[in-house]
């Protein structure tokens, strides 16, 4: 099992302190935060409990009052923060449309067009150990929202996550593809193997999409947010094989992107008319949710991106 990660301040510390002590549904008095790091570690942390938990850790501390509570007040402060960075929506009342024009506005940096240009080696190492946080449990954040649909966006969600799993062979697993690759290039393929060199911007990404997951009121989020990734992916996959190739990694870790270049274009369409389309029809109340998710995509992506790339840049 993953190994707890190293505390990034008191609150974190607290946290994991706790863990390794043995679960009681009494209340606990977590120390208060040192800064951003501290409450998204922590925030990520908590979420892991509910994918593969950690090392010496009891399973019930998932369900415990305390990290309960204590998860529900630093997804709230992240909602708020999403919501309020985010420019009021243009709304004409057709969500394909307004889809189209959140991922057409996007005018962030592009991670991948560094790698396929200019990019070092070591720079692209970072990269994918910094990726590895989200891609050794790809598709699992989107699962949770499975049984909380019916008919037809149930169907096409299922659709694009059995191609995710590797449609029944378990050495296609996507998660997989991208432990082969790393381990091919000389990284540890082990489940966040690289969790305490993840930036910020990282943990916040993956934070909001396993938010958006485990929360029932936010199961448009979670499917805007899946169909702006499918609408944006092919061609930085297209760019990141290139680049890669380019660096000459082994032919496992460019493959990896390959198969997204044709898989996503596809999964693009199934997420936005066949799941999003599909959901707003029935559920209207959904509408403004969907839209945040797919914001929140390009926003958390664009922040991962400027701070990856200040870094290289004052290296």
């Amino acid at each position: 099992m993953t190994p707890l990660p190293r505390p990034r301040g008191p609150r974190s510390a607290s946290v994991i302190a706790a863990l390794i002590s043995t679960p009681d549904d009494g209340p606990r008095d977590f120390a208060a935060a040192d800064g951003a790091e501290d409450d998204a570690l922590t925030l990520w942390v908590l979420h892991e409990l509910h994918y593969r938990g950690f090392a010496g850790v009891d399973g019930r501390w998932e369900w415990q009052t305390s990290t309960i509570g204590l998860r529900t007040e630093l997804e709230r402060a992240l909602e708020d923060r999403l919501r309020d960075r985010r420019p009021e929506p243009v709304v004409t009342g057709d969500l394909a449309v307004d889809l189209l024009r959140v991922v057409a506005d996007d005018d962030g940096p592009s991670l991948a067009r560094h790698v396929q240009r200019r990019a070092t080696r070591e720079q692209t190492l970072q990269l994918l150990r910094q990726r590895s946080l989200y891609h050794l449990k790809e598709a699992d954040p989107t699962s949770w929202v499975i049984p909380r649909l019916s008919g037809g966006p149930k169907a096409a969600l299922l659709e694009i996550q059995f191609d995710e799993y590797g449609n029944g062979d378990p050495r296609r697993l996507h998660h997989r593809l991208f432990q082969a690759g790393i381990e091919a290039s000389g990284l540890l393929p082990g489940y966040a193997a690289y969790v305490d060199e993840a930036v910020l911007e990282v943990l916040e990404q993956n934070n909001a999409l396993s938010m958006f997951g485990l929360q029932r009121r936010l199961r448009g989020a979670a499917l805007g947010h899946l169909a702006a990734f499918e609408g944006t992916s092919s061609l930085p996959s297209r760019q990141l094989a290139q680049g890669l190739r380019r660096l000459d990694f082994p032919e496992e870790m460019a493959g990896y992107y390959d198969e997204h270049v044709e898989a996503d274009a596809v999964h693009e369409q199934l997420a936005l008319r066949d799941i999003c389309v599909a959901l707003v029809t029935a559920e209207p109340d959904l509408y403004d949710d969907v839209l945040l998710g797919a914001w929140a995509c390009l926003d958390l992506e664009a922040r991962t991106a400027d701070a990856l790339l200040t870094l290289w840049d004052a290296a």
